[in-house]
């Protein structure tokens, strides 16, 4: 027996409404049919999975996060900027080019939850647009593994 895939993410916000329209305005997701709990809760689609929102008055994790895909990763980049959203805490700076060529960017959505934007190809960006981008094996030695992994199990696409 084995799980076979990923249903969905589930994370809290203090504010519903405010981290759903987050989720919704600057990631595109789409609201879809809920359950009713005990307390709010809106689930987003995402792709074929789906991500969850409970309206929790808990702290959100500091270094636990979510990581996404986008279409368009300096357009993500540029918005996150704008909101002043970008995280240099959690992982020492807000966006990495990764030994494989990766990038990932990091943001803290309304809810406090740690979010990680990731994108297939560095080479494809405009670093003119992404300034502070640091290549993480300029940062910390990396290991022979470290050297051989991705983010990306599946050939990428572009």
């Amino acid at each position: 027996m084995r799980a076979t895939r990923l249903n969905h993410v589930s994370i809290s916000a203090p504010d519903l409404e405010a981290s759903v329209r987050f989720y919704v305005e600057v990631l595109g997701m789409e609201r879809i049919p809920t359950y009713t709990f005990a307390f709010p809760v809106q689930y987003l689609r995402l792709g074929d999975l789906q991500l969850h929102i409970f309206e929790r008055q808990t702290d959100a994790p500091v270094y636990h996060h979510i990581a996404l895909d986008v279409d368009d990763f300096e357009a993500v980049y540029v918005k996150v900027q704008e909101l002043g959203i970008a995280d240099d805490q959690a992982f020492f700076s807000p966006a990495y080019e990764l030994p494989d060529g990766s990038v990932q960017l990091y943001l803290r959505d309304p809810g406090g939850n740690l979010v990680e934007i990731d994108w297939p190809d560095a080479t494809t960006l405009d670093r003119t647009v992404i300034p502070e981008l640091r290549r993480l094996e300029d940062e910390v030695d990396q290991t022979p593994d470290g050297l051989r992994a991705t983010l990306y199990l599946e050939p990428r696409p572009h």
